[in-house]
């Protein structure tokens, strides 16, 4: 039997995609190893990116102003929403979706006049008017990841911490000039909290014990308590490795920021698009992936004792230039003209290492 869509992968950009098709009255099969497996994950996003669709109850808890530190302390004018991961998870229903338990091994490529096809592990074969791969991206060791350790304690626990976007400060015991890892800390009830140890990214990233120690040495530093029965969240993917095009979604279709690790906000605010058979890749939107791919070349080629001068020459640009670069995936202009002004104000060392890792060239030391 084929459907009008087949989507390989269950997590919220393959679910999301699955939902919105069923919602246009498209017949629809989903394929995944475990598709009743819970999320777990923490999903954010800031706020206006989340697509009028989503009902409100999705967003856990949301934050005016979240805070940066770097070389010092900047309010962000956007507001931020920390989701509520089985409420999101609840609300895009495939109710009516022909829903298969079982792994991909193969999509071919399509052949013209013939229906798309998946070629399943137990050896059957789907087919379908479209076949869309959401099945995220594989680890390997040329493609850069994000990494992350973090524990959920009581808010009572660290009742004078504010939400921090990012926050830089030096005392996680690391030395000045060892790969950097920032604090993530944001609400995710009125009684929780998630206190996470992130490094943003790297090839390799840092391992999830050495974020690990850092995250127990910051938290003590700053008084607050910990118990061996906090809930733990672990995180690792990575942040490129996409494909643009018709075939693929979510990580699997470079929705990834790949210098910020985001990408549900933007399958969520895409998936109407793609369940319409739109293509949401313009030469625009290809043109600022490129330049986010640079971006990311130019984080992972920056000294560390050097980020926090970057972020806070980032944060410190005009809000609308900060929202171009993090949020306007096919807004080629203003994405230039972002990137182009944090250029211009950073030192000029900076800015040769900066120019030397966007074209591929290793700075001599």
């Amino acid at each position: 039997m084929s459907s009008d869509l087949l989507v390989c992968g269950l997590g919220p950009a393959g679910r999301a995609l699955a939902h919105r098709a069923l919602a246009r009255g498209l017949s629809v099969t989903v394929v995944d190893p475990n598709p009743d497996r819970a999320w777990t994950a923490t999903y954010a996003a800031w706020a206006d990116e989340l697509p009028t669709w989503l009902p409100p109850n999705v967003i856990a808890t949301t934050t005016d102003n979240p805070t940066a530190w770097a070389e010092r302390r900047i309010e962000l004018r956007r507001p931020y929403a920390v989701l509520d991961t089985p409420a999101l998870q609840h609300a895009l229903p495939l109710s009516g979706a022909r829903i298969i338990a079982d792994r991909v091994a193969e999509i071919p490529r399509p052949q013209r006049n013939r229906p798309q096809s998946a070629r399943l592990l137990t050896g059957t074969t789907l087919t379908a008017s479209r076949v869309i791969d959401a099945r995220g991206l594989p680890r390997s060791p040329a493609h850069a990841e994000q990494t992350a350790y973090g524990l959920i304690v009581g808010r009572d626990r660290c009742a004078d911490t504010e939400t921090l976007f990012m926050d830089w400060r030096l005392d996680n015991g690391a030395s000045p000039a060892a790969p950097r890892s920032f604090l993530y800390a944001v609400p995710l009830t009125p009684d929780t909290v998630l206190l996470e140890e992130t490094c943003l990214a790297g090839r390799p990233a840092l391992d999830p014990a050495e974020l690990r120690t850092r995250l127990h040495h910051r938290l003590r530093s700053r008084g607050i308590e910990f118990t061996d029965h906090d809930r733990v969240e672990r995180v690792r993917f990575p942040v490129q490795g996409g494909t643009p095009g018709r075939r693929t979604f979510g990580a699997a279709g470079a929705l990834t920021h790949p210098a910020t690790g985001y990408s549900v906000a933007t399958s969520l605010r895409t998936a109407d698009a793609v369940a319409a058979g739109e293509s949401i890749w313009p030469p625009a939107a290809r043109a600022v992936h490129a330049l986010r791919l640079a971006g990311l070349r130019a984080l992972l080629a920056l000294p560390p004792r050097d980020l926090p001068l970057f972020f806070d020459t980032f944060f410190t640009l005009p809000a609308e230039q900060q929202r171009a670069y993090l949020s306007g995936r096919d807004d080629l202009r203003a994405t230039a003209a972002a990137m182009t002004t944090l250029f211009t104000a950073l030192p000029w060392r900076l800015r040769r290492t900066l120019a030397l890792a966007t074209l591929g060239t290793r700075a001599s030391r």
